[in-house]
């Protein structure tokens, strides 16, 4: 009976120990490990392997090792906020293929080496906002390729590579304020892009400028085009992409619209129609109510106008004056030469009259000899 029982217990006890740690509550229904606020200066071993959600927050965690997470490969949600995280290994996060959502806030973060989201391809929400970055290397843009919602608020961020926000392929919300962003010709592409990601429907705070003094606590959205009419020249060929760009997602969009009402009609863009399937089962006869236009800020077509306009208006006004100045030199000399020649013609003028005069007192005291 005894052989029997150590052979039942065998596997339990070869088997490794996976238990929830003591300063935290799991959950095994849910798959929910907690341990917010329990003073914790590391990760916690030996979790679940099939942990799901890892809450982490209010602890005083400064650092993260290489495959910080081995044990929970499963892990969907996992927050570190409000911590003393400095550091990060490149490769904390491998093996975490399922990870969706990940924060990082609140800690103090000075940089991100370019290798840390490569392993995870299933990230959709990450939060690096009250950090200290004051950039992001481009190519981690890899690993962000999937991100719908990135938080980069209340950071050191002065400008933003061209090349990391074409690489936000799903982005649907951003923030960005509580940055000291310096709104010069480096910020033109920023610009431009926002504007873009507005107008398909993304959602953004305010973009307060800090620097040049000139542009401080302006909102970088409502700075018009032509105070940054000297690095126009160099982006009329990111003007003219957006431009392109635009033009065909407005194509879409009407396509989708029109399609709306027949039953063979793509759903692309059905999300963006509040109950357009039900009111077309309603009365046929019935118009189908036209959607709330969304906000649109200044279109680019017409920043361009602007900005050509602008350049001809100057450019005559400049011709304008080289006339006048030639003009006023030529009149100049005129008038000088003509002063000169009325000048001399007095001069000869007065000669002949005193001349005259001489010779009329002579002759009557040469009669008067006579």
């Amino acid at each position: 009976m005894r052989v029997e029982v150590i052979w039942a217990l065998l596997p339990l006890l070869l088997a490794p120990s996976h238990a929830c740690p003591k300063e935290c509550t799991c959950n095994s229904n849910t798959k929910v490990v907690d341990c917010r606020g329990r003073g914790l200066y590391d990760i916690p071993r030996r979790l679940y392997p099939d942990t799901q959600e890892l809450y982490l927050q209010d602890n005083r965690i400064r650092g993260l090792g290489s495959m910080a997470f081995r044990d929970i490969p499963l892990v969907r949600i996992l927050d570190l906020s409000n911590n003393s995280i400095s550091t990060i290994s490149p490769t904390a996060l491998l093996g975490l293929r399922t990870l969706q959502r990940l924060s990082l806030a609140h800690n103090s973060l000075r940089e991100l080496d370019k290798r840390l989201l490569g392993p995870v391809r299933s990230l959709s929400h990450l939060d690096l906002s009250h950090n200290s970055l004051g950039s992001l290397p481009s190519a981690i843009g890899e690993g962000l390729r999937n991100v719908s919602h990135l938080g980069l608020a209340y950071n050191r961020f002065g400008r933003l590579e061209r090349s990391l926000l074409e690489s936000l392929e799903h982005i649907n919300s951003m923030t960005l304020r509580g940055n000291p962003w310096r709104c010069d010709c480096q910020l033109i592409g920023l610009k431009l892009w926002l504007e873009t990601f507005l107008f398909k429907g993304g959602a953004l705070d305010d973009v307060l400028c800090a620097q040049p003094d000139e542009m401080k606590d302006r909102d970088l959205q409502k700075i018009p085009y032509q105070l940054f009419h000297t690095c126009m020249t160099t982006s009329y060929h990111y003007l003219f992409a957006n431009i392109h760009h635009l033009e065909s997602d407005r194509l879409l969009r009407g396509q989708a619209h029109g399609s709306q009402g027949h039953p063979s009609g793509h759903t692309h863009h059905s999300a963006t129609g509040d109950g357009g399937g039900g009111g077309g089962g309603g009365g046929g006869g019935l118009p189908e109510c036209e959607p709330k236009q969304r906000y649109r800020p200044v279109n680019l077509r017409h920043a361009i106008a602007t900005v050509i306009i602008t350049g001809v208006v100057c450019g005559i006004v400049c011709l304008m004056m080289l006339a006048a100045a030639v003009y006023g030199c030529a009149y100049a000399a005129i008038m000088a030469k003509y002063q000169r020649e009325l000048k001399k013609n007095e001069e000869l003028a007065a000669a002949q009259r005193a001349a005259h005069a001489t010779a009329d007192e002579k002759e009557p005291l040469e009669n008067a000899i006579a």
